[in-house]
């Protein structure tokens, strides 16, 4: 099965063997590769729309796969019981409904080895859950497709560590790896906001000054972010 490159990425922070829980399934596309490409011994692919999960069901059927996949329809992990996986794959989702899975499914999460996160929004916010919850963030990547850019991370229990406000944004490991996508994400955004900021310059409105403001912060943070590769 051929994924996008997201979806790919996604599953290469997959350890080999895992069970897998795919939180938010959609196609099924990702359990169906990681079975078919021996990388899971099995898997459950969850939804919680009806209409997504029976593509996925239509999918897995056709795929050969229906005996190691089993669909569920769930709201997060509320399907899955604690022991049932030892993996767990929340991909394409807002980091706000990552952090409502996670702290609504601790029993179950507990007792996982690993979570493989893709948030879509928010990513500064679920960092933050993350460190502050006792997990850690073992593993990062970053991929750009159609001109979006994608951060995702594989996260174990353990202690984080200490992050800066940047480490929170962009990624602690992303920067230690001074990894090349990221590299063009920031260079990006600097561009961005640079043409913002020349574009509030001299304003005498209220909301433009403090929108400048927030501007400037965040051409620190991504200078900061920046210092690494130089």
């Amino acid at each position: 099965m051929e994924l996008s490159k997201r979806l790919r990425a996604v599953a290469g922070l997959v350890t080999e063997g895992a069970s897998v829980a795919d939180i938010g399934t959609d196609h099924g596309y990702i359990p169906i590769y990681l079975i078919m490409s021996g990388t899971a011994r099995k898997a459950i692919a969850s939804d919680i729309n009806a209409g997504p999960l029976e593509r996925a069901r239509i999918h897995i059927q056709e795929s050969g796969a229906a005996g190691q996949i089993e669909t569920r329809r769930s709201d997060g992990l509320e399907a899955v019981r604690p022991g049932e996986a030892d993996t767990m794959i929340a991909a394409g989702m807002g980091g706000g409904l990552i952090i409502r899975i996670l702290e609504a499914g601790k029993a179950v999460t507990g007792q996982m080895k690993e979570l493989i996160l893709q948030p879509q929004s928010e990513i500064k916010k679920v960092r933050s859950y993350l460190v502050s919850h006792g997990f850690s963030i073992a593993e990062e990547d970053m991929v750009e497709e159609e001109g979006k850019y994608y951060p995702m991370m594989k996260v174990v229990h353990g202690t984080a560590g200490v992050y800066t406000e940047a480490e929170l944004l962009y990624g602690k490991l992303l920067l230690e790896q001074r990894h090349p996508v990221l590299k063009e994400y920031l260079l990006r955004e600097k561009r961005i906001k640079n043409d913002i900021a020349v574009r509030l310059g001299g304003s005498r409105n209220a909301r433009s000054r403090e929108r400048e403001s927030e501007i400037e912060k965040e051409l620190r943070l991504i200078d900061e972010a920046l210092d690494h590769y130089r």
